[in-house]
């Protein structure tokens, strides 16, 4: 193996370490729901790039508000997905959407994207 096949080499295993840390292991901002008077917990997210904060902690049979501020007009953040709850929205961008749900189950649930490039977790405890 000449100097050249090995230089490529270390760069490819390079760019797929990066890659997998990037999606899997990169720190995560993790926001608490606050609840309102009228007992309504709610979470301001802003989409730019991804999801912030992008892992919700919410408690389980108590409304909750999720306020999704889309601050880009990229393609890939248009449209967003709760599948655990049967949610699909669009987002306009430059605006907030509400998204409400009751979730009646403790568990981690993912929302995307429309294209499943964005992630984040709404945690039910």
């Amino acid at each position: 193996m000449d100097t050249t096949e090995i230089i490529v080499l270390l760069g490819g295993m390079a760019s797929i370490g990066f890659v997998g840390w990037f999606f899997f292991m990169a720190p995560h901002q993790v926001a608490t729901a606050v609840s309102s008077s009228s007992g309504v917990q709610q979470v301001d997210i802003m989409v730019k790039g991804g999801y912030s904060p992008n892992v919700i902690e919410v408690e389980k049979d108590k409304p909750v508000q999720l306020n999704f501020y889309r601050d880009e007009d990229n393609s890939c953040s248009e449209e967003l997905l709760l599948p655990d709850f049967q949610i699909r929205r669009e987002l306009a961008p430059f605006q907030t959407t509400a998204v409400e749900l009751l979730p009646r189950q403790a568990g981690t649930f993912e929302f995307t994207c429309g294209m499943h490039m964005l992630l984040g977790q709404l945690v039910v405890k």
